[in-house]
């Protein structure tokens, strides 16, 4: 009898099915402190609008927020964390848009698509050019005669290899034939130092330079959106200078591949919230930003589309890894 109801106790227990420990207790997230993996240096725009959003966000989930700086490798170094961080909802990344040109240049054994899950889309760098007030190169046609009567000379400053502010100089520069000398740097906080300490002549970067211009140590040169920004109205656009390039550069948050979908809602919900809050919204006013809404799907798809879109920019550029 004994040996007959031990037999049936477990073939009970194989017929029920056996839920991860994780989605029993999801419910429950989160019960601890969440880390969100931040692309680029302390002290930069990306760090201190990010902080203010992560705050927020740990205020809406009643669990603290920690920001972690990982910079350097173009931006890519949260993703790349990502691939061997558990999916639970614990660790979080910024995902800039260096992010899909990777596969392109890199070899990598993971899928910016396929293996991260896209949260939501926050926000979004505007670009441009400056150069030191006390530099000779008043505009932009004195930067280009600059460059055509010096091939080579010319210093410019990045945030590094293969990022947005990166091509896109390069890619002025083709179109322009001109050749420039590029000097990356791990993120906007260490590229103001160099230009204010006059290592480089120029800088490519969002407008995280705004403080720098508005206290008169930066000029701005040309910026690269659809029209003028409000807060550099004398600045031109590219395209108004003669160049059909537009360059803009949104930024998410996206978790490990499998992180449960019910996770992934809390997340962009609470993270929704945040961005509403007028402490965001300032903090992203400081440096010309604004906020740019994706949901969950759209982001997905958005990265999809990105992902495609790289390929065709890298290749221009002959900076695609051989086959």
């Amino acid at each position: 009898m004994r040996r007959r109801q031990l037999i049936q106790l477990a073939a009970a227990a194989a017929a029920t099915p056996v839920l991860p420990s994780f989605a029993q207790g999801a419910s429950g997230f989160p019960s601890k402190p969440i880390r969100l993996l931040v692309a680029f240096p302390a002290g930069g725009p990306t760090d201190i609008t990010m902080r203010q959003l992560a705050d927020n966000a740990g205020k809406i989930l009643g669990q603290p927020m920690v920001v972690e700086n990982k910079p350097g490798a173009g931006g890519t170094l949260p993703a790349q964390q990502l691939q061997t961080s558990p999916a639970d909802g614990y660790t979080l990344a910024q995902i800039p848009l260096g992010v899909f040109r990777l596969p392109y240049t890199t070899r990598i054994t993971w899928d910016p698509v396929k293996d991260i899950a896209y949260v939501i889309n926050v926000t979004g760098y505007a670009f441009g050019i400056v150069v030191p007030t006390d530099s000779p190169i008043k505009n932009w046609n004195d930067f280009v005669a600059y460059a055509r009567a010096n091939p080579g000379k010319l210093s410019y400053g990045s945030t590094g290899t293969l990022t947005s502010p990166h091509l896109t100089t390069e890619l002025i520069a083709q179109k322009l034939g001109i050749q420039l000398n590029h000097v990356p740097y791990k993120g906007s906080a260490d590229l103001a130092q160099a230009i204010v300490g006059g290592h480089v002549m120029a800088a490519a970067d969002s407008t995280g330079f705004a403080p720098l211009v508005q206290s008169g140590k930066l000029r701005v040169l040309n910026t690269w959106g659809e029209k003028r920004l409000e807060k550099f109205p004398e600045a031109p656009t590219l395209k108004e200078l003669g160049l059909d390039i537009v360059q803009n550069s949104p930024f998410g948050i996206g978790a490990p591949r499998g992180t449960p979908a019910e996770v992934v809602t809390k997340l962009h919900d609470a993270f929704k919230k945040a961005m509403e809050d007028p402490s965001y919204t300032q903090a992203l006013a400081r440096y010309d930003m604004l906020p740019m809404y994706m949901s969950s799907s759209q982001y997905t798809k958005f990265a999809q589309d990105t992902f495609a879109t790289e390929k065709a920019l890298v290749e221009k550029l002959g900076l695609a890894k051989p086959n």
